[in-house]
């Protein structure tokens, strides 16, 4: 009787197990993200029509892109690409310039060093590149932290051009207390350079490019260091961003750091990060301006993205909810610009006909 009694207890816990939702049932995985190798151009991809996106808004969209002097054009879901296009004599092995996108190369350089103790994001600048890098008087230079050129608020003068030399480097305001873009940010090459007693490009080499597989090279060009890639290189990066600076298991970039790297960085600019731009905050400033505009940054997007976006409409947007990374280069769609533009919402418009 007891031994009959032990079968009907298991029979009734084994049917439980596979019919209550509450309970996991092992036959159902996870969709893991998929990451490319780092030694070959081998890229798996997914098809839209699997994802049960609309094929019908696919080629809208690619027509709008080819019209609007896009050169290449990559959707990443889950690591795996579902849409890549070139346009305009463009290839998948053509190099183009990530423009100000690539200040977020610069992000993930300084998160790295300070994880590796060669730096603190809270330390003044001239801690590190010595005093006299400004023509700011010292008591305000030694205000400016590495916090501040990677927020935009090192309180600069942004209307003296491009140019990080010394006499460039003109003092407006305390640091913090104004939301500038401003080509500075570069100085943080020199800090990293100097803590690891290394080179820019070597230490980014080593503790970036070559662990995610990317090409292309740092091009000195006037007063800025400007990054060349192909649309895959790039795509490995937003991808990282997208795993929280994991790949495939090797945590790179701190996941804490980039938490605070994603999120507003001040209260000036609720839009932007550290040298990130961020989507669906109740305000934001723009380029050359002090005018505070009220709404999103991009309306069209989804409210969780946060994007790296370069002149001339260079763009990588992450979005976390839609597990999505999606990069365009190019020239400018329309009108020359430094970062921002109108395209951005017009992109977005078709990029959701498709995904929805």
């Amino acid at each position: 009787m007891r031994y009959l009694a032990y079968i009907f207890v298991l029979c009734c816990i084994i049917n439980c197990s596979s019919t209550d939702p509450l309970i996991e049932d092992d036959s159902t995985t996870i969709d893991s993200v998929y990451f490319p190798p780092i030694d070959s151009d081998e890229w798996e991809s997914e098809s839209v029509s699997n994802l049960n996106w609309d094929t019908n808004a696919l080629q809208p969209l690619l027509d709008f892109l080819e019209q609007k002097n896009s050169k290449s054009f990559i959707i990443l879901y889950n690591g795996k690409i579902v849409v890549e296009n070139y346009f305009n004599n463009h290839t998948l092995e053509s190099s183009w310039y990530w423009a100000s996108a690539g200040k977020t190369l610069t992000t993930a350089l300084t998160g790295i060093a300070a994880n590796e103790g060669l730096l603190d994001i809270d330390a003044k600048i001239s801690d590190y590149i010595g005093d006299g890098w400004t023509d700011a008087p010292t008591e305000k230079e030694n205000l400016i932290t590495v916090k501040h050129l990677l927020s935009m608020t090192s309180g600069l003068d942004d209307s003296m051009g491009q140019g990080v030399s010394n006499e460039d480097l003109t003092y407006v305001a305390d640091a913090g207390s104004r939301w500038a873009y401003h080509n500075v940010y570069k100085k943080l090459q020199d800090v990293v350079a100097s803590t690891s007693n290394s080179t820019w490009n070597n230490y980014f080499n080593s503790s970036l490019k070559t662990k995610i597989g990317m090409t292309g090279a740092w091009i000195e060009n006037s007063d800025f260091n400007v990054y060349w890639s192909n649309a895959r290189s790039m795509a490995r990066f937003g991808l990282l961003m997208a795993n929280q600076g994991n790949w495939d298991g090797e945590q790179i970039i701190p996941a804490d750091f980039l938490s605070d790297a994603t999120n507003t960085s001040q209260n000036l600019n609720k839009s932007y990060g550290y040298l990130w731009w961020l989507n669906g905050k109740s305000s934001y400033r723009l380029p050359q301006s002090q005018f505070e505009f009220t709404g999103s940054l991009i309306p069209s997007a989804p409210d969780d993205m946060y994007a790296a976006l370069g002149r001339d409409d260079q763009k990588i947007y992450v979005i976390p909810s839609k597990k999505l990374v999606v990069i365009r280069m190019g020239n400018a769609a329309d009108d020359s610009n430094f970062a921002l533009s109108n395209f951005d919402d017009e992109f977005w418009i078709k990029i959701k006909a498709l995904i929805n």
